[in-house]
């Protein structure tokens, strides 16, 4: 915007922020009409953008244009569409923040046509590869088709949409189109079967009759001649000079292949569009009962056959109606007004079903089916606030879509300003503004609202009519002071209302509403027999749109008000959920000439767009902000001090430049990164002094010019200077890496030589091959040697070391366990040597070895004051070795008895309390036994020479390793240690043998057996 501040007088301001008189409604159409007349069709209000609709070719829209505003930021170019496209599509790659564009505007304002710039923008913008470009071609082909099926003639313009459109745009990470989808809202079905004088139907019925092969319109039973055509004629102008019909078929034929139908369902689609041309020529004569009959059969046969159904069930069904009453279904003759409904009303529910599956369609061959982080930016392109001579139902649901627009228009331009003055720090200013969610409330709150109260007579029983709907209205909301009827007004304005309409005084003026066809566009019905015969349909579109859940759904399906109320609550939703930007359509004329401005017309545009509002809402406060680095940079010139380079902050050379051009402290504000002026004179007057300051700078260029050649004679004697001293660097820094370079070559040669001869006798060929194989070994086992004599790992080494390794290992060993003797202690020595012992003795023979392993074996059991002092005075020199509590087993009853084993130098002693019970020389000890289970039973076999001794003796011990090992190696009897696998004998005296019996089991278990065994089952621990 900067940039054409200077030609503000000749083309008015670029921003309507800059107005000097903002609150003057003729001073904004002024603008208008200054830029519009040098043919600037886009005006910013801060960062909405205003377009008039031109109505002739531009060429503001080629690649060239789309480049420069490719990147640049928003206020550095003039105002554009592409501004804003590029604006939103950069917020959304930088913030990663869905987006949404809404347009809006009355029919022929050039909504449509921004909507297709915006799309072709981001086509040739937008990174591309071969999926992207798919996705583009078919966003871009969606149009045509959509606009064949969604939109026509009317009086205001020649391709008027007559719905509503909600385009999704998916992003990638990379910021390419990768997907899309298609939310449609309220189209207007009634033109399906009556169009107002001057209007047409929908464009694909005549682009189908003007641009159809004579073989499909064959097929299809169709003429060339749209006259010839009962729901085509109405309006009386099937034929448009400024329409090529023939050429859009074209279009539409290929874009129906890109956007990828195939031939079975193109011909599917045109069958039903061409059905509905024949439901239009059905005619009906009455019989003399007064009842419906068809007169026109060729047209049933051609319907039956389009539409995949039975000729007669179709018949029947167009003249009958079926009532279910108390379980029972009743069919009930239909009379010529009936019947021509019933037609009319199968017309819009085909027509209509039709469009929402083109749209769901066209959704999936834009669905993108990778599920990644994707970005979202919407494009809303919607009806516009529309007052006629005559509004109906429709014009009413669109008005009310306006009203909540404009509401969440407000609320988010209010909403971005006071966070842009929070975020910069600058006191925020309560705004005044019409609020008219007293609007919204009266047409939706819940009960009262009208369209409650319309829903209310449509569900009631009873002969509910539009008037007895309008007597409601008035009933219930005649105190609301934006609602007004016949009955209502006062005698004034009585004249200008009709008894059947009602006056709303919307955001953008006053509309007053035919309450005529609001229940029957409202309850929208189709009768149930008419619902069968589309559900047993052989159309694959025709059976898809109409389920036969609804034939058994007992829930009656919501009205048209509703579903309209509903699906924008829901977009409503979707646009709170993003970052708007907004771009206001106005038509300049009604007669779409160019050059015409129409200032009647223009300024009834600004009003209902809400414009002034707008402009009110953001001049509320300070009607120019730019950040630091951006004005510093613009203006830097006026003053000495920041000219030509500031090197502080930019904050600071601002504050110092504001200084230097004398703003009063009222005129503008410096915030945390922007600076804000409150007066467009302030803005106006400053750019005056940079023109003046330009002029006087063009001055000095001479005088400059002249400086420069001194120092440009200067500079190159300099330059050749640094370039000599540069070369012989140059050559010098050459030679040192050649000189590296060769060395690197002769140590590589001499390596792969090596190589080559390393498996040879040492020899000059590889013997820094060698030398450096062997200081690498020795180098890697330094740092790599084993860390303990149990560590068994060792750098592997090359053939010619190996030898040598090994012995290096050997050595590596013997003095890591020389190292690790040195430091063992006799105590830990001893343990060792037990172990080892029991190691010997046990390993792979018992099961419970080892558990006993990680234990270590203690000294004694037993300390000496748990000894009986008689025992110790009865052993009197005899050192006690080693003392453990055991239990003694009776040779005859097994019998258990507590007694405690002693192990001294010379013998074993069995005591019990006070008493030895008995003593067993070693010399005398013949043997050990133990089973191999986990048991703790040891049997001593004791020499039966020895008249002293009465037998073996059976002894049971808690750590029976540990006992066993000290004793056999007290005994010296460390190879007469006997496991046995099963039983073992033992002597009981006097000839006398006794056995023990070991078996595995659960859990331990001691005890005589049957046989006189002693019987012991112990669980098994180990398998060996």
């Amino acid at each position: 915007m900067e940039s054409a501040l200077t030609a503000r007088d000749r083309v008015g301001v670029q921003d309507f922020v800059l107005l000097e008189n903002f609150t003057s409604e003729a001073a904004f159409i002024e603008n208008l009409r200054k830029r519009f007349k040098e043919n600037l069709i886009y005006t910013y209000i801060g960062s909405v953008l205003v377009s008039v609709n031109p109505y002739k070719d531009l060429e503001i829209y080629s690649k060239q244009h789309m480049e420069r505003y490719r990147g640049v930021s928003f206020y550095e170019v003039s105002p554009h569409l592409y501004a804003i496209a590029d604006n939103s599509y950069r917020s959304l790659r930088i913030e990663r923040k869905d987006q949404c564009i809404l347009i809006s505007g009355e029919s022929g304002a050039g909504k449509t046509e921004a909507t297709k710039k915006i799309l072709q923008y981001y086509a040739v913008t937008c990174p591309a590869s071969d999926q992207v470009e798919t996705v583009k071609d078919r966003l871009l082909q969606s149009n045509p088709v959509l606009e064949a099926f969604g939109n026509a003639k009317t009086l205001r313009n020649d391709n008027s949409s007559r719905f509503g459109k909600y385009m999704d745009v998916q992003f990638d990470y990379k910021g390419a189109p990768v997907g899309g989808h298609i939310l449609n809202y309220l189209l207007e079905k009634s033109r399906v079967v009556h169009q107002n004088h001057g209007e047409r139907n929908f464009h694909i019925f005549y682009q189908l009759l003007e641009g159809g092969e004579d073989d499909l319109l064959r097929r299809l039973g169709l003429e060339k001649n749209p006259q010839q055509y009962h729901y085509l004629v109405k309006g009386q102008c099937a034929r448009v000079s400024s329409i090529s019909d023939k050429n859009d078929w074209k279009v539409v034929r290929r874009a129906l292949s890109v956007i990828n139908f195939n031939d079975n369902e193109v011909e599917d689609l045109l069958s039903i569009v061409a059905s509905v041309l024949h439901l239009g020529n059905v005619q009906f004569a009455a019989d003399e009962q007064g009842n419906a009959q068809v007169t026109t059969e060729n047209q049933i046969k051609y319907l039956a056959r389009l539409l995949g159904v039975e000729g007669s069930v179709l018949r029947e069904a167009l003249i009958h109606k079926t009532i279910i009453a108390k379980g029972e279904e009743l069919v009930s003759p239909l009379n010529l007004e009936q019947a021509a409904y019933a037609r009319d009303a199968l017309a819009k529910a085909v027509y209509g079903r039709t469009f929402s599956w083109l749209v769901n369609k066209i959704n999936k061959s834009l669905a993108y089916k990778v599920n990644l982080s994707l970005t979202f930016l919407g494009l809303l392109d919607i009806y516009g606030f529309e007052v006629f001579q005559h509004n109906s139902f429709e014009q009413f649901c669109i008005n009310y879509c306006n009203e909540k627009l404009q509401q969440l228009f407000i609320e988010l331009t209010l909403k971005s300003e006071q966070e842009e003055y929070e975020s910069e720090g600058i006191a925020w200013e309560p705004v005044q503004y019409f609020n008219n969610k007293i609007i919204c409330d009266l047409v939706e709150e819940k009960f009262k609202g009208i369209i409650s109260i319309l829903d209310e007579e449509c569900l009631r029983p009873g002969d509910a009519t539009d008037m007895t709907f309008l007597e409601k209205l008035e009933e219930t909301v005649k105190n609301h002071p934006h609602f007004l009827t016949h009955k209502l007004a006062d005698q004034k304005t009585r004249k200008s209302l009709g008894r059947e309409e009602f006056r709303l005084l919307h955001y953008a003026g006053e509309v007053t509403y035919s309450v005529t066809g609001f229940l029957d566009k409202n309850n929208d019905l189709l009768f149930r027999n008419l619902k069968e015969t589309m559900c047993n349909s052989e159309n694959p579109i025709i059976n898809h749109c109409f389920e036969r859940t609804e034939l058994t759904d007992k829930k009656r399906p919501e009205t048209a008000a509703t579903q309209f109320k509903n699906s924008l609550s829901k977009l409503m939703e979707i646009l709170m959920s993003k970052e708007p930007s907004y771009i206001r359509c106005i038509k300049p004329n009604d007669a779409k000439q160019a050059g015409r401005f129409d200032e009647v017309l223009i300024r009834h545009q600004v009003k209902y767009l809400g414009l002034m509002e707008n402009l009110r809402v953001r001049r509320a406060g300070f009607a120019y902000r730019r950040k630091y680095e951006i004005f510093l940079q613009r203006y830097k010139s006026l003053c000495s001090e920041t000219w030509p380079t500031w090197e502080g902050r930019p904050h600071d050379g601002v504050a110092v430049l504001v200084k230097h051009l004398g703003y009063k402290q009222e005129e503008y504000k410096m915030g945390r990164t922007k600076i804000f002026i409150r007066f467009p004179k302030t803005l106006f007057a400053t750019e005056d002094a940079l023109e003046i300051r330009k002029q006087s700078l063009g001055k000095s260029y001479t005088f400059n010019q002249l400086v420069y050649s001194v120092q440009c004679n200067t500079f190159l004697f300099l330059l050749s200077s640094a370039i000599t001293i540069q070369s012989w660097w140059r050559g010098t820094q050459g030679r040192r890496i050649a000189t590296k370079k060769k060395w690197a070559v002769e140590t590589i040669r001499r390596f792969i030589k090596g190589f080559i001869y390393r498996n040879y006798p040492r020899c000059s060929e590889n013997e820094y091959f060698l030398d450096y194989i062997r200081y690498s070994f020795l180098m890697n086992l330094k740092r790599n040697l084993p860390k303990n004599v149990l560590d068994k790992s060792w750098p592997t080494p090359p053939p010619s070391l190996y030898e040598v390794s090994q012995l290096l290992r050997q050595l590596c060993m013997q003095n890591m366990v020389w190292s690790y003797c040195k430091r063992i202690s006799p105590e830990w020595k001893q343990q060792l040597d037990q172990k080892v012992v029991a190691s010997e003795m046990f390993k792979g023979k018992k099961d419970n070895y080892p558990q006993s392993v990680p234990r270590l074996f203690i000294n004694t059991r037993l300390g000496t004051e748990e000894i009986n002092p008689k025992v110790l005075q009865v052993l009197g020199n005899e050192t006690i070795k080693y003392a453990v509590p055991v239990v003694k087993y009776d040779r005859k009853g097994y019998k258990a008895r507590v007694r405690q084993l002693l192990l001294t130098q010379n013998a074993i002693f069995i005591v019990e309390e006070a008493k030895i019970k008995q003593r067993i020389d070693y010399a005398n000890l013949t043997g050990i036994s133990v089973s191999s289970l986990s048991d703790s039973l040891f049997v001593l076999h004791v020499s039966c020479e020895d008249n002293k001794q009465k037998g073996d003796v059976v002894l049971q011990s808690d750590h029976v390793i540990e006992t066993l090992t000290k004793t056999a190696m007290s005994a010296d009897k460390i190879n007469n240690v006997n496991i046995s696998q099963g039983s073992i004998k033992f002597t009981i005296g006097q000839g006398k043998e006794g056995i023990i019996d070991f078996t595995s089991g659960s859990e331990l278990l001691i005890a005589k057996a049957k046989n006189g065994h002693l019987a012991v089952v112990a669980p098994r621990l180990n398998s060996r």
